[in-house]
């Protein structure tokens, strides 16, 4: 077959260890003798349809190892989706042009089902094109994999932040009587729910949880408030932006309407500030509310040692499959039994991910809908251990940027 090329990129919203999968792919792909050009395709498919292609094998080594503690898609991101079968095929078409053999896509739901429909177009073209999805989502919401790569730092950082502004909360609650944190998480509460590993005593902050998964009622959640304040004299609260009441109506859209992405997803994150106003208008408490917005993808100073690991286990192992023949499916992680914690991974086909979510199963929250069991616990604990050193200058992270030397057609 002689040497091909190969061509990775980035979808959905950044993690802190987005870039290590990528990390992942260049060094595993510059290993094999069959792999010639290795691509990065700027701002996801959407760089693919511009042919916007950037050589990684002229990038220092010191930059390629920087990746492993750099937060943002290095390569740039986007939320495009394929608008025609006509677009699908333009892409096999430029990947053809490029003599691209593999394609690496690291991204969460979306990205998925763009891979899956670029593998569909390669077979109809009869076009030979390994297509590797790599997981990545904070929202965890992926299925078939254990977990996804950047939940864990991504549930570090909240449970962190739970726990530092527990300590700022509980010195004012004389004054300021509820906090209410507010987390990502469309249709999911995996994040929400690691805020509960911040809890070392039952008084010690998250008091209450709330989960996208559960119907959410305000006359309960005046209760829980009521109750908590009562019982400990404050609330700290951690909410999921995507909850819902009976309905099914976001409490994220009940004072307006919010743009969409172009797969139609609705942009979130006001579910907390209308709690707020509630508990202002409803009991008279003062209440503050906290998003965390961004830094929950983004605090690579929190990076959890796991974290990385599986992230550029996955981005190699994508490599590995790819050209051992795999095509059509994303890397998934297995969690093995034993005593001690440890990950292999493994395939699924795309088909059965793609749009498709992996929700907080039922029994893993209490009876209420108000907090965890043990089971998410012991569940998410082995997911936020070790920690990684990220080098500083004058006192601040040190992170690292492609060189984007463009790659020009063949």
């Amino acid at each position: 077959m002689g040497k091909v090329n190969c061509v990775v990129a980035q979808g959905g919203g950044p993690t802190a260890v987005i870039n290590g999968s990528l990390y992942g792919v260049i060094v595993q792909a510059m290993k094999r003798q069959e792999i010639d050009g290795i691509y990065g395709a700027i701002n996801g498919v959407v760089g693919v349809l511009r042919e916007n292609f950037i050589d990684l094998r002229k990038e220092p080594q010191e930059v390629i190892d920087g990746l492993t503690f750099t937060p943002g898609a290095a390569l740039g991101s986007c939320r495009y989706k394929l608008a025609s079968e006509e677009e699908i095929g333009k892409v096999i078409e430029i990947f053809r042009k490029y003599k691209v053999r593999y394609f690496f896509y690291i991204g969460g739901n979306d990205s998925m089902d763009t891979a899956n429909r670029i593998y569909e177009a390669s077979i109809n073209a009869k076009y030979d094109l390994g297509v590797i999805g790599i997981p990545k989502t904070v929202d965890n919401d992926l299925l078939f994999t254990d977990h996804c790569p950047g939940f864990g730092s991504a549930a570090k950082y909240i449970a962190t932040s739970v726990l530092e502004a527990g300590y700022h909360a509980r010195g004012l609650y004389e004054f300021e009587r509820v906090t209410i944190l507010e987390t990502v998480g469309r249709n999911t509460g995996w994040l929400a729910g690691a805020s509960a590993l911040a809890r070392r005593s039952s008084v010690d902050p998250p008091h209450l949880i709330y989960f996208p998964e559960v119907p959410f009622s305000l006359d309960q959640f005046k209760e829980d408030v009521k109750r908590v304040c009562n019982e400990i004299g404050g609330a700290f609260i951690v909410v999921g932006e995507g909850i819902r009441d009976e309905r099914g109506e976001l409490f994220s859209l009940k004072n307006g309407s919010s743009p969409v992405d172009s797969f139609g997803h609705v942009f979130l994150g006001r579910a907390g500030d209308f709690l707020r106003r509630f508990i202002i208008q409803e009991m008279g408490l003062v209440a503050q509310n906290i998003k965390l917005d961004i830094c929950q993808q983004s605090a690579a100073h929190l990076i959890s040692g796991v974290d990385i690991k599986e992230a550029q286990m996955v981005g190699e192992d994508a490599v590995k499959y790819a050209v051992n023949g795999k095509s059509g499916v994303m890397i998934t992680l297995i969690r093995e039994e034993g005593s001690s914690y440890r990950c292999k991974t493994s395939t699924v086909e795309l088909s059965k991910v793609a749009n498709r979510e992996r929700k907080v199963p039922r029994p893993w929250i209490n009876e209420e809908g108000n907090f965890v069991r043990k089971e998410f616990i012991q569940y998410a604990y082995p997911l936020i251990q070790e920690e990684v050193k990220v080098p500083t200058r004058e006192g601040l992270p040190l992170y690292v940027k492609l060189h984007n030397y463009r790659v020009k057609e063949k």
